[in-house]
């Protein structure tokens, strides 16, 4: 520097890009080798470093900024990331936005960007968006910010909005009677297209017609059929007549559609993907009773279905080949053995092969179309379970498999990869935090990590490699946490945030997300 740069022979050079505070820890990092980056300094501390070319506060700084990436702040550490290259930083920064876009557009920040800058963020197909309507209200809510200056660029920003993929219902209440998009001839046209693309969705006469084949009609890669956990009725405040369900990419959970019946100790299972059927349970009034959601719907909303032929409660149910399968529980009678299952196509229920043995609040699970009936209770003896069997749907035979090494009654079972599992429960005795797993190659039960929390009559499902076990009791108590089981290093991770509603005794599956939850 005192040899190549331009003021090298003055006796006296005035460095005007540092204040004194700053130089001051930098000499002292020069000479001791420390220095503490903080959210106060750091944005001083980097370009005075880059000045100097102190190479290993700028590294510092730069992990430092990493460290704090936060939706109200991801924005402007990403700008400084732009300002200085920092290719491998920039890629990191963006995928935070993307996956905390919900968050990020209703900071301050956002309301800063400039017009470009919005069209790259709301223009990115990996954007992570509960539905596109979010996309809407964060561009609504830049233009107003300053709406003098912005407002001339709507049309622009709106191009890149895919109002089609909206609700028609959303579009007719919000988006049409937006006065920004009244007063904006080029902004009708894009309503006329989403309405249009919603009319030609429902002629179901006509599967030919055209749909519009550009980007606004292009569902967003991480808003397409991936998977979230749903979770309905159930015994707790207000549990058994709300759904809600949890998308672990955006991390959070919402409401759905509400239950036309209070339902706990129910099953609850999905058939080819777009129906969830909610069966059996208490009160007694429901015994019989099933009411299905059509998903596919474009909004989803809870319907009566065909009753089922036996009173059932704490059942257990479970779906092969499309067949739908309610087995055991209990009623007036006491504990059943018997089975029945449902034929979607024909609207019908008929009865199949009992179980050997009587259960009610045991768990069930499917394993390369075999149904295994694990644990539980019987009235009849006042005894919990150990054994287990499973059904054949070919032959219409139970057979009996190995018995689990502990006694479960409340069992949650969930079945990942190939693997049965056995959660937590009752023994008769005590409350279980344990879990067991049983492989058909094996034909033995195997103990593995145990859970953080006791948990009785909890929900189990898989989702992204992930066994998810939601809820529970603990007898005196109603459990609002989920926490979930990675096989590749057998331990267990509490999921944040809890669920909006304590729940034990709830149905929990896994749904491809529709696109208007």
């Amino acid at each position: 520097m005192f040899t190549s740069f331009s003021d090298r022979n003055k006796g006296l050079v005035v460095m005007r890009q540092i204040d004194s505070t700053t130089l001051q820890l930098l000499v002292d990092f020069i000479y001791c080798g420390k220095i503490m980056v903080t959210e106060k300094n750091v944005q001083v501390l980097l370009p005075a470093a880059n000045f100097l070319l102190l190479t290993e506060v700028i590294e510092a700084c730069y992990d430092f900024l990493q460290k704090q990436l936060h939706p109200t702040n991801c924005l402007g550490i990403h700008s400084i990331f732009d300002l200085h290259n920092r290719t491998e930083l920039l890629t990191s920064s963006e995928l935070y936005i993307q996956r905390h876009f919900t968050e990020v557009v209703e900071g301050a920040e956002f309301l800063s960007l400039s017009s470009e800058q919005v069209v790259k963020l709301i223009s990115n197909d990996k954007i992570t968006v509960p539905s596109e309507e979010k996309v809407f209200e964060c561009v609504i809510r830049w233009v107003k910010h300053e709406l003098g200056s912005r407002k001339c660029i709507l049309p622009q920003l709106m191009e890149h909005v895919r109002l089609p993929l909206t609700s028609k219902n959303f579009i007719l209440k919000k988006v049409a009677k937006e006065p920004l998009l009244n007063n904006c001839p080029k902004c009708k046209d894009y309503i006329i297209e989403a309405l249009d693309f919603h009319l030609h969705k429902s002629n179901k006469s006509d599967q030919l017609i055209a749909v519009p084949h550009n980007v606004r009609a292009k569902p967003r890669l991480s808003g397409g059929l991936h998977k979230v956990i749903l979770v309905v009725g159930g015994f707790g405040n207000k549990a058994n007549s709300s759904t809600e369900w949890y998308d672990p990419k955006i991390n959070r959970w919402q409401f759905g559609p509400k239950m036309i019946t209070r339902r706990c100790r129910g099953g609850l299972a999905v058939v080819k993907d777009n129906f969830v059927f909610a069966m059996g349970g208490s009160p007694e009034s429901l015994y019989q009773s099933v009411d299905v959601l059509d998903l596919s719907l474009e909004s989803p909303c809870w319907k009566s279905s065909v009753d089922m032929l036996v009173n059932r409660e704490d059942l257990g149910v479970g779906v092969i080949n499309n067949y739908l399968y309610a087995v055991g529980g209990c009623n007036e009678t006491g504990s059943l053995k018997s089975a029945e299952v449902f034929d979607c196509s024909r609207q019908e229920w008929h009865m199949v092969c009992n179980m050997s043995t009587r259960r009610d609040d045991f768990g069930v699970g499917v394993l390369n179309n075999i149904l295994y009936a694990v644990g539980g209770h019987d009235f009849s003896v006042s005894q919990r379970l150990r054994s287990v069997e499973c059904y054949n749907p070919s032959i219409d035979t139970w057979s009996s498999v190995a018995d689990m090494r502990v006694s479960r009654s409340g069992v949650g079972v969930g079945v990942l990869d190939g693997v049965l599992y056995a959660a937590g429960g009752h023994d008769g005795f005590k409350l279980l935090r344990s879990v067991e797993t049983y492989r058909p190659s094996t034909g033995v039960w195997t103990t593995i990590a145990d859970m953080h929390l006791c948990r009785n009559n909890a929900g189990v499902v898989a989702l992204d490699g992930l066994l998810y076990v939601v809820g529970g009791d603990i007898i005196t108590s109603i459990i609002d946490s989920v926490e979930f089981y990675n096989p590749n290093t057998n331990s267990w991770t509490m999921v944040t945030p809890s669920m909006n509603v304590a729940r034990t005794l709830a149905g929990v599956v896994t749904i491809n997300r529709p696109p208007y939850f």
